[in-house]
């Protein structure tokens, strides 16, 4: 039984009460938790709230990223993975995409298909494609495209976005990433990401999806122009869609890296920073159950960490199959085993469990 008279001065006192009998914060609240909290309370209340939620469980999948280009018709400033060059650029085929899954099919569940917003492939492109892993994988959960993706694909084949959606869920999709979220506020878009379309069309492709019976998981790109009050608008706008809709399993701070990018004159936010932005994540989105720290941005050291500030999922085993964040100078070798995974969770103070794609336990 946690005390709040203990942990809490006079000031703090009423909104640690609120937080710790599972009540709803509102924006200003939060921003007072990130402005007059230190980090051993938020730990204490996103911990709170965590075991609420999942217990001591934290869970893990084993799973593999598909990345099938890095040639895209967007410039975020903050990309490091975008092509620069034809010498840069790749492309897989669906021959090769089939074969790197094959290598591992025995040891995964899930495959993960982000990458860049290639100018000419449309729905029926990556359709056939799902098809193809589908008939290959039938047991294989397919996660795969960014709203942005998915909304280029349907202007491409001049679809509407329920209709796009309904052909790649026929062909094999079973859940979108939360991936291209960035940070909702017009104003910080036009700093970072000018090209990509608006914060608005993300959530909207995301509602779209979850009333056609896809689920999906959020974003939040941090750490970079975007001040508190814009983070907790993000998370704001987020949860405002999961009360009407009810289709987000998971969110996913992703922290802003500045390696070989047109951003790199800003400084990373510091650990603490990050710490504080999981942990109010955690106990401001009430409504969207799961909260990952995804290892191959934030390293694992950071990532067991973060397992005391409300984080109750670290991703998968990955297999070395992504450089979206290697690119941007992230020093982690995307790859990991079961067995690591559990001793991360297990030296920490939690239970390892394996999940499938939406959080049902293996």
């Amino acid at each position: 039984m946690i005390t709040p008279n203990t942990y809490f001065n006079n000031t703090q006192q009423p909104l640690a009460e609120k937080i710790l009998a599972l009540q709803r914060i509102g924006e200003e609240e939060a921003l007072a938790l990130f402005n007059d909290f230190d980090l051993p309370q938020l730990a204490l209340l996103a911990t709170h709230r965590k075991e609420s939620v999942s217990g001591k469980d934290v869970f893990y999948n084993r799973n593999i990223h598909i990345e099938p280009t890095n040639i895209c018709v967007y410039n975020c400033r903050f990309c490091s993975y975008r092509a620069t060059s034809d010498n840069d650029s790749y492309i897989f085929s669906a021959d090769k995409i089939i074969e790197k899954i094959t290598a591992v099919a025995g040891h995964i569940t899930e495959v993960h298909i982000t990458g860049g917003v290639h100018p000419d492939w449309g729905i029926y492109f990556f359709a056939d494609l799902l098809k193809k892993i589908k008939t290959n994988f039938p047991q294989i959960h397919i996660k795969a495209f960014t709203a942005v993706e998915v909304a280029y694909m349907c202007s491409i084949d001049k679809l509407e976005i329920a209709d796009g959606l309904r052909i790649l869920k026929e062909s094999g999709l079973s859940s979108l990433p939360g991936g291209g979220a960035e940070i909702f506020d017009d104003s910080v878009r036009a700093i970072i990401s000018p090209e990509k379309p608006s914060g608005q069309l993300w959530l909207s492709v995301h509602r779209t999806a979850h009333i056609n019976g896809i689920p999906s998981n959020a974003t939040m790109l941090f750490g970079h122009v975007e001040s508190r009050a814009q983070r907790i608008a993000h998370m704001a706008a987020l949860r405002t869609l999961q009360d009407e809709t009810h289709g987000f399993n998971c969110f996913i701070p992703l922290k802003f890296r500045r390696a070989n990018n047109r951003m790199s004159d800003i400084a990373e936010t510091p650990v603490a920073e990050d710490l504080k932005t999981y942990a109010i994540a955690r106990i401001f989105l009430d409504n969207i159950p799961h909260l990952k720290a995804y290892w191959p941005a934030v390293g694992r050291d950071f990532a067991q960490i973060s397992l005391h500030f409300g984080v109750d999922d670290l991703d998968g085993t990955i297999h070395d199959s992504t450089t979206i964040y290697t690119r941007a100078g992230s020093s982690e070798n995307p790859d990991m085993t079961t067995p690591e995974l559990q001793r991360l969770i297990l030296e920490a103070g939690f239970q390892p469990v394996e999940r499938d794609s939406l959080y049902n336990k293996i």
